[in-house]
């Protein structure tokens, strides 16, 4: 009986190993993967590599130029030279991970019988007709038309058409007509091509420090659209009962000039008025003058007052400008704006970078005997839009540009903008959509690689893929010279990019940080992991005395 219990409690012994072994073996090959791989965090591959090489902008930027001579521009043995061609670069260093080279391929030929044609005729009161031709985006076509010409007036020397094309006179007596020309090409290009001033500005957000004087300059950011708002504020409705034809105006002066804008974002309009919306600002009298005056320092608490009264821009998918006219009220009137030396401004308004203008518009004085009102106004469009046309280009970053002396500018007519003007936006637009790009995936590489446990989704990372390669094909398109498609993929980067950015599932505060992950995990495994472990303990104690005994018996 004793021999029978004996071996009971052995085979008992062994059943308890076999199955203490059997749960740890279950645990650590079944058990620990299958917790692991359902756990995990799902994180789709990104190019880090191809983002790090972002974050370093070298921008080169080509300029196809192509230079027509006239019959007679050149003397006989440099007119054989033709055709042939020249580069020129200019490379401005902005700080050690951006800068931007310009390229200027410039190619000489003669000009053909059509463009002889038109060439030789004579100037008329009218502009001049330049040869018809079609040339893509970005590039230049000049053409040089001999000294005694009579296409352009004798005392003009160079002739800025609204296309992509002007004339210069060939100087006469110069000792090398070519360096002389190509003097006058550099002059036509600052002018309708772009500028280092241009894409410096494009590039402010990486250069943070600006110039000193330079912030009216200060456009509104690239942006896949913008909502313009045009308001009359009428503070005193009991004494002015102020009409404006805002639809047709514009209809008249604004839909050409966005017809335009509308190939570089979607722009909406609309327009309201305000009644009894003051300016917030008690503007001082002057009595000199009985008049009243806005001081400059003044002007930037004229904005807040008003603002709160035009509707919050919050729910604006867009950035949103705003073009207030303001109808002084009766006790208030005549009000003028003055500068910072005390002169009175011309047109009366103000504008504020990156968020719009203010008109000030002066109704005439009643006559001694009008005792009736409210006084009927008809406000004068042409005035008001003249002036904030002027300030919309300089919120989308359209500013004047000096002329040469001897130049001429075509007249724009209705469009209010030429086709280089609206080259030299697409050239800024680009390049700073580009960098936004790069700052945007770069921030957001950097975040998912400090916080681990963001769960990185395929359709992320797809959009991710598909900002760098876009990116990619924007700095390559520019490199040789196409911008329009260059602007197209830069579009197409910057939508990837905030798509990616802006994603739900990248919210790191939808997920458990890894101290909370033990605390949760630990009251799960550890009853069941505490048993099994004394279970191996006791199993490797028990094996090392029956070794020990099996030791001494020998």
């Amino acid at each position: 009986m004793a021999a029978s219990a004996g071996a009971m409690d052995l085979a008992e012994k062994a059943r308890g190993k076999y199955a203490a072994l059997s749960f740890a073996t279950i645990a650590v090959v079944v058990g620990l993967p299958l917790w692991w791989k359902t756990t995990e965090t799902n994180r789709a591959s990104l190019p880090y590599s191809e983002i790090a090489n972002l974050d370093t902008l070298m921008f080169q930027l080509t300029v196809p130029i192509s230079v027509v001579f006239a019959r007679g521009a050149l003397p006989g043995d440099q007119e054989r030279k033709l055709p042939f061609r020249q580069s020129q670069k200019a490379e401005t260093p902005l700080n050690p991970k951006t800068s931007v080279t310009a390229h200027y391929q410039i190619s000489y030929r003669r000009a053909t019988p059509q463009e002889e044609q038109a060439l030789s005729q004579a100037s008329g009161q009218g502009d001049v007709v330049l040869p018809a031709q079609e040339t893509p985006a970005g590039s230049l076509t000049i053409y040089v038309i001999p000294p005694s010409s009579h296409l352009l007036p004798q005392e003009t020397t160079m002739y800025i058409g609204k296309h992509r094309s002007a004339v210069i006179r060939a100087p006469r007596g110069a000792a090398d007509p070519l360096v002389a020309v190509s003097a006058q090409i550099q002059q036509v290009t600052r002018v309708m091509s772009f500028s280092a001033e241009s894409i410096t500005g494009a590039l402010s957000d990486r250069m943070p420090i600006l110039q000193p004087g330079t912030e009216w300059k200060r456009p509104f950011k690239s942006s896949l659209g913008y909502e313009i708002t045009f308001s009359l504020l009428n503070p005193d409705p009991k004494a002015h009962d102020v009409h404006w034809d805002i639809e047709g105006a514009i209809r008249r002066y604004v839909e050409p000039l966005l017809g335009k804008l509308r190939s570089v974002a979607e722009i909406s309009v609309d327009s309201q008025i305000l009644y009894y919306a003051a300016l917030g600002v008690t503007p001082r009298f002057d009595a000199p003058s009985s008049s009243y005056i806005l001081g400059a320092h003044s002007l930037p608490h004229v904005i807040n007052p008003v603002e709160a009264r035009l509707g919050s821009s919050a729910a604006s998918l867009y950035p949103v400008l705003n073009f207030l006219l303001y109808v002084p009220e009766r006790s208030h009137a005549p009000l003028y704006i003055q500068d910072k030396d005390g002169t009175a401004v011309p047109t009366n308004a103000f504008h504020s970078p990156r968020w719009g203008g203010i008109m000030v518009y002066n109704v005439e004085p009643e006559a001694a005997s009008e005792t009736s009102f409210p006084r009927r106004v008809d406000v004068d469009m042409v005035q008001v839009m003249e002036v904030f046309l002027a300030q919309l280009r300089l919120l989308f970053g359209i500013l004047p540009v000096p002329l040469p002396e001897g130049a001429v500018l075509e007249s724009f007519g209705n469009e209010g903008l030429s086709t280089w003007e609206l080259d030299r936006l697409l050239w800024a637009r680009t390049v700073e959509n580009v960098a936004t790009v790069a700052t945007t995936l770069t921030s957001l590489a950097q975040l998912l690689e400090k916080i681990s446990n963001i769960v990185i989704q395929d359709d992320v990372a797809s959009q991710v893929f598909c900002a760098v390669e876009s990116a990619q094909k924007a700095l390559l398109d520019l490199g040789v010279g196409r911008l329009e498609s260059a602007f197209q993929a830069s579009k197409e980067a910057i939508m990837s990019s905030e798509r990616a950015f802006f994603d739900p599932s990248l919210l790191h505060l939808l997920y458990f940080p890894d101290d909370q992950k033990f605390a949760i995990y630990i009251p799960l495994f550890l009853p069941m992991a505490v048993p099994i472990l004394l279970s191996l303990a006791k199993i490797v104690r028990e094996a090392r005395e029956s070794k020990k005994a099996a030791t001494k018996m020998d």
